[in-house]
C-alpha cells in the first residue's frame, strides 16, 4: 500500500465503496426485473393483453 502514498487507505476505501454500490445496484435491478416479470405474468393471466400482441384489426 505504500506505493499509493499517504492516502492509500482513502483510495482503497473509496474503490471498495464504489464496488459495493455497483453490486448493490446490480442486485436491486435483478430483483426488480423478477418482480416486473411476475407482475406482467399476473396481468396476462387476468386477461390484460399487451398492445404489442394485439393485431391491427383489434385496434380499430
Amino acid at each position: 500500500m505504500t506505493s499509493l502514498g499517504p492516502y492509500a487507505a482513502f483510495i482503497v476505501a473509496a474503490y471498495a465503496m464504489v464496488a459495493a454500490m455497483v453490486l448493490i445496484l446490480i442486485g436491486w435491478i435483478a430483483v426488480d426485473y423478477r418482480q416486473q416479470r411476475l407482475r406482467l405474468r399476473e396481468l396476462e393471466e387476468s386477461g390484460v393483453v399487451r398492445r404489442s400482441r394485439r393485431s391491427t384489426m383489434d385496434m380499430k
